[in-house]
């Protein structure tokens, strides 16, 4: 973890959440988050992104030392998408604050947090999935991350929705599930599920919402759930396996996101990827530490993907 004393202003402006948090080094003087927005690479995203970091900052406890901030780093969703609008972003964070700002996309900051600017892979299974490698050289090698439609195989989504597609097949007359049961938590009928997502505001997290109730089922013996935890496990492998690419050595990597917080479900995960030869290393931090480290130190492997303005970068 970072061990600077100076005071650092860390945000994670996701899409479904945005959280700030004041630090001093280890220290952590005081956090607020709230919704989160579509990313700053649609139309006028950085002022989007802009703007609801300052209502994030306004919402922290008073008397907080914001005068007192030596830089700033924001890991944003969608700075993949747009470079211009990411270094756009970066430049009104340090115009508005007079300090550095290092803008940076969410799972670069996850791959920072987790090994601490070192290289090395990084598993992400939340609501999508993907896994980051940045070589020694600083290049980014990345399996999945496509999103809902196209990927994100083995997440939290993936898992909710196989499970809620389980109960209409035994609903059909297909193969009997607890998971029908578990199902009666989000609508009274198994009939009901289609018209319960659409009518959802974010319906990918509305199934990842299921995911949850598929691990319990799973551990508790539900062969059907059992298949498709398996399953995810097989995915989440295979996604290591094509970003570690030829790495040298034995593979590591380190897992991060919602799902993953799960005993069981990281268990079964280990013992997959420890049968593919991979190894599973504690991580060292999350997205906000990645985002501290970035607001910190200048010269990591991953400055290319990483936005920055103004000057005086520490090494």
């Amino acid at each position: 973890m970072e061990a600077s004393n100076d005071v650092v202003l860390v945000a994670d402006v996701g899409k479904s959440r945005c959280r700030v948090e004041l630090r001093r080094g280890d220290e952590l003087l005081g956090a607020a988050d709230q919704h989160g927005f579509p990313g700053v690479h649609v139309d006028n995203g950085p002022t989007l992104a802009f703007d609801l970091l300052l209502e994030t900052v306004s919402l922290l406890p008073p008397g907080l030392p914001l005068s007192g901030i030596t830089g700033i780093g924001a890991a944003v969703a969608g700075v993949e998408a747009s470079a211009e609008k990411s270094q756009e972003l970066a430049t009104m964070l340090s115009q508005r604050f007079s300090v550095p700002a290092a803008v940076l996309s969410d799972a670069t900051a996850a791959q920072l947090g987790a090994l601490q600017g070192a290289p090395g892979t990084t598993l992400i299974v939340g609501t999508g999935a993907v896994a980051f490698r940045f070589d020694d050289a600083g290049v980014l090698h990345r399996a999945d991350g496509w999103g809902p439609y196209l990927g994100d195989r083995g997440s939290g989504r993936w898992i909710g929705q196989q499970g809620l597609q389980a109960v209409l097949e035994a609903h059909d007359g297909g193969t009997s599930t607890s998971l029908s049961a578990a199902a009666g938590a989000l609508v009274e009928s198994p009939e009901m599920l289609p018209g319960w997502l659409a009518a959802s505001e974010n319906p990918y997290r509305a199934m990842a919402r299921f995911a949850p109730l598929v691990l319990h089922a799973a551990e508790a013996g539900d062969a059907v759930a059992r298949n498709i935890i398996g399953e995810a496990c097989r995915i989440l492998t295979n996604t290591v396996k094509r970003a570690s690419g030829t790495e040298p050595g034995t593979p590591r990597v380190a897992m991060l996101g919602g799902v993953v917080g799960s005993d069981f479900f990281a268990a079964l995960l280990r013992k997959s990827l420890a049968s593919a030869g991979i190894e599973v290393v504690a991580p060292l931090g999350d997205g906000l530490d990645g985002a501290a480290l970035a607001a910190t130190r200048g010269g990591l492997i991953q400055e290319r993907y990483i936005h920055r303005d103004g000057t005086n970068w520490p090494d």
